[in-house]
């Protein structure tokens, strides 16, 4: 049976735009990747008056109903109220949340508990419990008239760790079918030009299916079958791959990987090599990158965000002659700062980005988008040129960074540059 559900965010600060709603996000990727429609996003302030409409409406149209916010202990925290109210059913006191917490904010907080507090041990009577090792509240699933609601909490780290721990295994209960699904990587190819491609093939799939997502400056195919078991679903996924793989080619650049820095990371690592960076137009941003990641320290040496031409110069020795020359926008100092990042750090490849990030053109009257990505190792020096045209600046900012990891991607599985 196919599962239709529907997200319901709760909180007048989502209305106002004082806060982003991360959760529709978090939890529309999850349950796709469980094979579970959803096709209504609602949000709604802290008032239960439209609250009970948006349940009512929800419950005539989805089975599922997830909803996000309003478990706290406040006076606004209204959701398991209105919810018990619109599907008929009593809230009962946990007594054993009731010591969690208390115990908690001994630990934790140094303090005594407020009273108020205990409004967050109060669950639906008969529901699944959802516990929160890392919040105060907790969340829950139950089942009425043959909808399921789940509660889950706002904050975006607290409501994906319920997700991951507790929600996707309930919903994985409801179906004796098992669902896995494969997410392959992509960066050098657009969404639309890969729907071109593969659309007649993804059109004659049903199970296994094949769904394009657009990231930000990449994209990722979800390849995903439904069968009895998991090694079933497996095999059937695999010729399917395959194929995407034997016509896209090496703009996959992994699959089931969060990102390029990780994979860039994962081949240093495979082959003992350390990499730096000269960044002028992305500002740092491709070190902020790969130090985001756990164990970055055994693959990167440093950075030198080298905004003026003089730091070019004083730091990272590129020569005064191709300053002059050229700009700081062009390929030979592009190469010359990738040159320098090496010599200045002892890392075996250095990666330089130089450009126009805009909103206007340099001295030089290069366009805005005009990029330069550059990469020295052991056995040469490669740039490779970028036209974005005029695009947004963190756009520009963000591909180049992109470009400069799939640049190291290649040079360390002998791809072309």
């Amino acid at each position: 049976m196919a599962h239709t559900a529907e997200l319901i965010a709760v909180g007048t600060e989502l209305l106002l735009g004082n806060v982003a709603n991360l959760d529709a996000q978090i939890l529309s990727e999850g349950l796709s990747a469980l094979g579970i429609n959803v096709y209504y996003h609602t949000v709604v302030g802290d008032n239960p008056e439209r609250l009970s409409a948006a349940l009512e409406t929800a419950r005539r149209r989805s089975d599922i109903i997830l909803t996000t916010g309003g478990l706290g202990p406040t006076y606004d925290d209204l959701t398991k109220q209105t919810i018990c109210r619109v599907f008929g059913r009593e809230l009962e006191l946990h007594q054993d949340i009731v010591d969690t917490l208390r115990d908690m904010f001994a630990r934790s907080f140094h303090k005594p508990m407020t009273e108020n507090n205990i409004q967050q041990a109060m669950l639906p009577v008969g529901c699944t419990v959802f516990d929160n090792p890392i919040g105060t509240a907790p969340g829950c699933a139950f089942c009425e008239g043959g909808v399921h609601v789940l509660m889950l909490p706002g904050p975006p780290h607290e409501c994906e760790f319920m997700f991951r721990r507790h929600a996707v295994p309930y919903l994985k209960g409801l179906s004796g079918d098992v669902i896995v699904s494969h997410d392959l990587r992509i960066f050098g190819m657009g969404e639309s030009e890969v729907e071109q491609i593969l659309r007649e093939r993804m059109k004659s799939l049903t199970n296994p299916t094949l769904a394009p997502y657009a990231k930000r400056s990449e994209m990722l195919l979800r390849c995903t079958a439904k069968a009895a078991t998991e090694e079933e679903a497996e095999a059937m996924l695999a010729p399917v791959m395959e194929e995407v793989r034997g016509i896209l080619g090496d703009v996959i650049y992994g699959v089931d990987v969060g990102s390029l820095e990780e994979v860039c990371m994962a081949r240093l690592k495979e082959r003992s090599l350390t990499f730096a960076t000269a960044e002028s137009c992305t500002g740092g941003m491709i070190a902020q990158r790969i130090t985001e990641l756990s164990g970055a320290s055994a693959v990167f040496r440093g950075g030198v965000v080298s905004y003026w031409s003089e730091v070019k110069a004083d730091v990272l020795r590129v020569p005064r002659q191709l300053l002059d020359a050229y700009g700081a926008v062009s390929e030979p100092v592009a190469k010359a700062m990738a040159e320098g990042a090496r010599a200045v750090t002892g890392a075996d490849i250095g990666l330089s980005v130089t450009g126009v990030a805009g909103p206007d053109k340099d001295e030089r009257g290069n366009e805005v988008g005009t990029v330069f990505v550059g990469l020295a190792a052991p056995d040469g020096v490669w740039c490779k040129a970028l036209s974005y045209g005029a695009k947004r600046r963190d756009r520009i900012r963000g591909n180049a960074s992109n470009v400069a990891f799939d640049l190291l991607r290649r040079y360390l599985t002998g791809l072309p540059l």
